[in-house]
């Protein structure tokens, strides 16, 4: 593609020159002002985007190559003064001539990001799950997931992030109307990144502390609506102010402090979650509409491969079983799959002691809530952008019998995009 100077300067790069009027004396002999592109160069002759001829000339009625266009493109972008117009007008050429840029030594990542302000990524996945208690019916599940998350820079620091989930049960055929087929908004929230500190606004993920260490979460593996604050380097404090209705029939004021240390091979984390909801007065001790828990993990990395950790919970003034008002585990996770690693595996072994507690919503892929015992995973990547996850639960009810044994089988199979 080839361009005259004055064509491409006059429609393309005019930095705002169009409308001013310049007290500098004319630059180019060949460039009259009568010329209707006169202004247009002559500004960015004053600030360096152009140089013209050692004669005084301009010639802007020779043909350019694209380099000699990125050279004046370079050059105005370096300007750091210029409107919001303008810049966009640069940023589109910028794009357009990003490889002679590049290969000029000029850096165009930002304007790569800016022209593609929306990143999408998803999923769809294949969930199966069967419970299988000794002294009751197996109950399978089937489900099919198609995952949306889109997100959308606002500014330098501050995207604008969602997920979209419509799952169906493939195993009926369409046959449960009430469930299949529908979109759910299961996130939307706005989040600002700063050095050391993070912003999120809306509805978002809402996890314990020991989400990070395989199985999961002890007491929330969730969502709510609020906002949170994170603060921190190597030690990072969160503070929680929403409402979550997950677990209660009338929704659940929530408020919640979260530290987390993480530095050299040693992780560690502590939490405090306070709910209050008129359907908690039917499970407190007292009587009222308002309980607490607590929460602590610590995990050492042996290596890059081999994680030991564990964690405890506890429910603080509710009226259910003392042994049903704590939860803890035990794990040692080696590797993981990595979905952009072919070939990448992982497994773990972990000890689950899951009490049944209004407060808890804990991670329950294998373990059920009220059920302690052994549970071991893996998962695999055998190709690109294609995981396997495959788990198996094997214990009994907390407050049961010698017979009230259980068993679940887990599995799924992710594809990203």
């Amino acid at each position: 593609m080839k361009k005259t100077l004055v064509s491409a300067l006059a429609t393309a790069l005019v930095v705002g020159a169009a409308s001013t009027t310049f007290a500098a004396a004319n630059p180019f002999s060949d460039v009259p002002r009568d010329h209707w592109a006169y202004d247009a160069v002559t500004q960015l002759a004053a600030d360096g985007v152009v140089e013209g001829y050692g004669d005084g000339t301009f010639r802007g009625d020779r043909n350019i190559t694209r380099y000699e266009m990125a050279q004046m493109v370079a050059k105005a972008m370096a300007k750091g003064d210029m409107s919001a117009s303008d810049r966009a007008l640069v940023d589109r050429l910028a794009a357009e001539f990003a490889d002679e840029l590049n290969n000029l030594g000029v850096r165009v990542s930002n304007l790569e990001r800016n022209a593609d302000m929306v990143k999408w990524t998803g999923k769809v996945s294949y969930t199966h799950e069967s419970l299988r208690p000794e002294n009751g019916d197996k109950e399978n599940s089937n489900e099919l997931l198609f995952r949306l998350e889109p997100k959308a820079e606002i500014n330098d620091h501050w995207h604008a992030i969602a997920r979209l989930d419509a799952k169906m049960n493939p195993s009926t055929d369409n046959v449960d109307k009430e469930n299949d087929n529908k979109v759910t908004l299961a996130r939307a929230y706005v989040q600002g990144d700063y050095d050391k500190f993070q912003v999120g606004l809306g509805k978002m993920e809402l996890v314990s502390t020991e989400n990070d260490q395989k199985p999961g979460s002890l007491i929330l593996d969730t969502t709510f609506s609020g906002a949170q604050v994170t603060f921190g380097s190597d030690l990072k404090a969160t503070l929680q102010a929403g409402r979550l209705s997950k677990g209660f029939t009338d929704r659940a004021n929530y408020q919640g402090v979260q530290l987390k240390y993480d530095k050299n091979n040693f992780v560690a984390g502590a939490g405090y979650y306070r709910f209050q909801s008129k359907d908690l007065a039917a499970y407190t001790s007292n009587g009222k509409q308002h309980a607490n828990a607590w929460g602590l993990d610590l995990g050492y990395h042996f290596d890059k491969n081999s994680f030991l950790s564990g964690a405890y919970a506890h429910a603080n003034n509710m009226k259910s079983d003392k042994k049903q008002n704590k939860s803890y585990q035990v794990t040692y996770a080696y590797k993981g799959a990595d979905k952009m690693d072919k070939g990448s595996w992982g497994a773990y072994l972990s000890y689950r002691y899951l009490g049944e507690n209004e407060l808890f919503l804990p991670t329950t892929d294998g373990a059920q809530a009220g059920t302690k015992g052994i549970e071991v995973g893996a998962n695999y990547t055998p190709m690109k952008n294609i995981v396997l996850t495959g788990k198996y639960f094997k214990g009994k009810e907390i407050n049961g019998g010698s017979n009230d044994k259980v068993q679940k089988l887990y599995g799924q199979v992710e594809f990203f995009f």
